[in-house]
């Protein structure tokens, strides 16, 4: 029986300031992109964020598991997640933090693509692929404002491309950690195979593609501790605690606040612009991620609707 519980006051009001620390953390890639490169900047928190896992795991006596395999795909995992962040910090080198955080939220789609050919369980009922189809429109509408300046396959648009590939690769890891041993694991190994896997192979990426500028400006040491603590460490294990106390479906939708808030900080914060054809097609995408991601939560909705109508 599913003993997690519908959301409260304490769960809305985690949830928000979650999502405006997920937002954030693009904010801060592009903000301190000339002083601290953005790949340079994730493989170090990856690196301080699992230093701090590796503490907490120690403060509770807890041991990694390595044993039958468990490692391989706990290093894949990780792999996923540098290529991941390696995407993403290639792609706010290019377009807006506010792009970027919105095409990086496509991930549920292609998890729930993932779960629907892996999981039996898992099947896509006929609402959800309309959600599915919706969110493609809307990521198609909102690539045309890219190449609508003589259809050239702009810097802007190369941006936004690497972002969606990242949410890809997110998306992939969500189905690669559902669908293995990986699930069963407690929520500081996941994240520390992540974390270590993607500090070693982001940090050479690194050095070899010539991402090292590191000016320590304030801002650049703020920005750093923001995303070491706060984003690697913090906001995941407070999020895989949420996970296992309320209703997956009902935080999932929330967390779509992420996405605005971004768009909304990059242009208070950074003077992005909002263009108006972006805009259409983000709030289709996200519509459509919506009716995938809260399908259990809209399904109990509507039969809630249905009962009391019928009284």
């Amino acid at each position: 029986m599913d003993t997690r519980k519908p959301l409260d006051l304490p769960a809305v009001s985690l949830m928000l300031m979650l999502c405006l620390i997920w937002s954030m953390q693009q904010i801060a890639l592009k903000a301190t992109a000339a002083d601290f490169s953005p790949v340079l900047q994730i493989a170090l928190r990856s690196g301080v964020g699992a230093l701090l896992v590796v503490t907490l795991m120690a403060m509770r006596r807890e041991r990694l598991t390595v044993a039958e395999g468990v490692w391989k795909v706990g290093c894949l995992a990780g792999a996923l997640f540098a290529l991941e962040f390696l995407l993403v910090g290639e792609a706010v080198r290019h377009t807006s933090a506010g792009h970027v955080v919105v095409f990086l939220y496509t991930a549920p789609v292609f998890a729930a693509l993932g779960l629907h050919w892996k999981l039996p369980n898992e099947r896509l009922a006929p609402l959800q692929w309309f959600g599915v189809g919706l969110a493609f429109v809307g990521i198609a509408v909102a690539f045309m404002r890219g190449a609508d300046k003589g259809g050239e396959f702009s810097g802007v648009l190369w941006g936004d491309f690497l972002a969606l590939l990242g949410g890809a690769a997110w998306g992939s890891t969500t189905v690669l950690i559902r669908t293995t041993r990986l699930s069963s694991l407690p929520a500081t190994q996941t994240l520390l195979y992540q974390l270590l896997t993607g500090f070693a192979l982001l940090l050479p990426v690194a050095l070899l593609t010539g991402h090292t500028t590191f000016n320590p400006t304030p801002l650049v040491w703020l920005s750093l501790g923001f995303q070491s603590l706060v984003v690697s460490f913090a906001s995941f294990l407070l999020w895989f605690s949420l996970l296992r106390r309320y209703l997956a479906s009902r935080l999932g939708v929330l967390s779509f606040l992420t996405p605005l808030f971004g768009v909304a900080l990059g242009a208070w914060l950074l003077a992005e612009p909002i263009e108006p054809g972006f805009v259409t097609g983000a709030v289709m995408a996200l519509c459509g991620i919506v009716l995938v991601s809260g399908y259990g939560w809209i399904s109990t909705i509507i039969k809630r609707g249905d009962s009391t109508s019928r009284r």
